[in-house]
């Protein structure tokens, strides 16, 4: 059995990896006038000369004391507890983007930190209906199934948060490891679209490789029933194939493949193919869209029918608003602009009352209206675009007052936002909504704005910084139950969790699917240690149980993990200042997304 212990250090520092929001204010210095007097004279008698001078005997004997004391504890080996929270984010920073290596399809990296992972799947794409070449991607969660649909959002998100704060990455040198995972998943996303050609005018959106099956009992092996690692597979992998009318689906694709761009901007050629497909997809999209053609792609059987027990998409407004908006950032065209702005206000009105305020794989509103606000922060774009970016800007300030108000959400006894309290995976929504927190909480810094009014409350900077805080430390180990819940990070964490890999040995032998309930049913920790996972996460009352067939606690997903990447990295301690610069020092890049936007002044 091979060890992965170099990639599941555990780490004591887990009651506190960030500090206090007062923390966050110690650059001010703030002077209390003493309540006495200056000028006051004090008029001492020494009524006893022998009992003072034992009085200054001793008083020098103790400052010896102290002194003595203060050079040897200053010489001994010891942390830097000033930085002890930074080390602990770069940490957890690595970890959360080693998951992403551990979920890894297709030929096998031969340098990946992951010592149990191998090349498979090497045939996804040729099934019995279709002949496509779709090695490659992510497998979704603990099951070997890749799904178009959260892939593409997983790549927008991770491409958001290097956009934002690209100069913590290299600092701590993470950013080629976040390239490579986006990379990874971009080169996907390129093979998942196939436009219309001499021989078909059809559109080709390929949105899952594998199958769950008609239900679990099915005795026809399948990525669901079947308990098996991915590099053992042998059953059929069908293909999910989509068109023009699967609007979510591609509105996700354009913002992946848009945002990506944006990343690897220094790469000419490789970035400009990323946008012209984006802008491709877009095209046909659009017009399809102009024909009143679009759907979601769960509701078509042979496109989403499958993925819909997973991903069961609620609607597709948001994600052309998206898409648009994100293709905007990435070219400056403004028609791109045009499209999302028009397009805002009916999006959000088909926002369903469960997702309201909620950023994740089926929502993009909210960090819709984040990324507008930023754009009206931060670039004068003026007319015609101001009333759709002045709702957007009300909507975020909305978005922060809820956070922080019980009114719209409360939280689990351990102070875990209930974003969505009768579903499971907790976790990705609180991860998200610190992440969104955070950002703003620095845009609103650069601005010098200390804090905002909503239409019934308001918030400061230090009480929006708390809350973002208390989520990640919830997350790594701050919660009554002492667990952290990213797997390989601190004392304490799930080491039962539902995945296949992990949960089989890496051992040189072949382990057939008939044998997989062994692995399942094993009370035994895995024998593999996931590392960076963040799994689903403690229910309502903070309760937890560590168990492989209980994946509403313990199974872990790439769009989950993308949300904890993001809010991690927001959090990080950003890079030494520059002593010529006047501007706060937050680690984030405030006009690179706005590189290719120019307005008419």
């Amino acid at each position: 059995m091979a060890s992965s212990s170099t990639y599941a250090e555990k780490h004591s520092e887990t009651s506190s990896f960030l500090p206090s929001a007062s923390k966050w204010n110690s650059e001010l210095d703030v002077s209390l006038p003493s309540p006495y007097s200056k000028s006051y004279d004090f008029e001492l008698l020494i009524a006893d000369k022998t009992h003072y001078k034992r009085f200054l005997y001793i008083s020098f004997a103790l400052a010896f004391l102290v002194l003595t004391l203060g050079l040897v504890l200053h010489f001994l080996p010891q942390k830097n507890h000033h930085h002890r929270h930074s080390n602990n984010l770069t940490l957890a920073v690595n970890r959360a983007l080693t998951f992403f290596d551990a979920q890894k399809s297709g030929s096998y990296p031969s340098n990946s930190p992951i010592s149990f992972r191998g090349s498979s799947g090497l045939q996804d794409g040729n099934s019995s209906n279709i002949h496509a070449d779709l090695v490659g991607g992510f497998y979704d969660s603990g099951n070997n199934i890749k799904f178009t649909f959260p892939t593409a959002y997983t790549i927008t998100l991770l491409s958001w948060s290097v956009i934002e704060y690209h100069r913590k990455y290299a600092d701590i040198g993470e950013l080629e490891h976040i390239k490579d995972v986006i990379k990874w998943g971009s080169d996907y996303l390129l093979k998942v679209f196939v436009p219309p050609s001499e021989k078909s005018d059809s559109t080709v959106l390929y949105s899952q490789v594998g199958s769950a099956g008609n239900n679990t009992k099915n005795r026809v092996p399948n990525d669901i029933n079947c308990w098996q690692r991915p590099e053992d597979m042998s059953y059929k992998r069908p293909v999910s194939v989509c068109n023009e009318t699967a609007s979510d689906l591609a509105g996700e694709i354009i913002a992946a493949l848009s945002a990506a761009s944006i990343v690897f901007k220094q790469d000419n050629g490789y970035s400009l193919g990323l946008v012209q497909t984006a802008e491709k997809i877009y095209e046909i999209i659009e017009k399809a869209e102009r024909n009143r053609r679009g759907v979601t792609y769960t509701t078509i059987d042979a496109c989403g029918g499958e993925a819909r027990k997973f991903y069961d998409s609620s609607g597709y407004k948001d994600e052309l608003v998206w898409g648009g908006t994100w293709l905007f950032f990435a070219t400056g065209n403004h028609t791109y602009l045009d499209y999302a702005t028009a397009h805002f206000a009916a999006a959000t009105d088909n926002e369903t009352i469960d997702d309201k305020g909620i950023f994740y794989w089926n929502n993009k509103i909210s960090a819709n209206a984040v990324l507008f606000t930023r754009l009206r922060f931060f670039r004068d774009v003026g007319f015609p675009y101001e009333k759709a970016l002045g709702l957007a800007s009300n909507m975020t300030d909305q978005l922060m007052c809820s956070y922080l108000s019980e009114k719209y959400f409360n939280t689990t006894p351990g102070g875990l936002i209930l974003l969505r309290p009768d579903n499971g995976g907790l976790l990705q929504f609180a991860a998200t909504a610190s992440f969104l927190g955070k950002l703003y909480n620095d845009y609103l810094t650069l601005l010098h704005i200390s804090g905002w009014n909503c239409s019934d409350g308001g918030f400061s900077l230090e009480m929006l910084q708390s809350f973002s805080t208390s989520q990640i430390n919830y997350i790594l180990g701050d919660n009554p139950r002492k667990m952290s819940y990213m797997v390989g990070f601190g004392d304490q964490y799930p080491t039962r969790v539902h995945h296949r890999s992990a949960s089989i040995p890496w051992d040189g032998q072949y382990h057939s699917c008939a044998e997989g309930g062994r692995w399942l049913n094993s009370q035994d920790p895995n024998p593999n240690t996931i590392s960076g996972a963040m799994v689903a996460g403690p229910d309502r009352f903070d309760d937890f149980s560590d168990e492989r067939v209980k994946p509403w606690f313990t199974e872990p997903s790439i769009a989950s993990n993308a949300g904890l990447v993001a809010a991690l990295i927001a959090h990080h301690d950003p890079p030494h200042p520059s002593s010529a610069s006047n501007t706060p020092n937050l680690g984030l890049d405030l006009m690179g997304i706005f590189e290719k936007v120019h307005f008419k002044s």
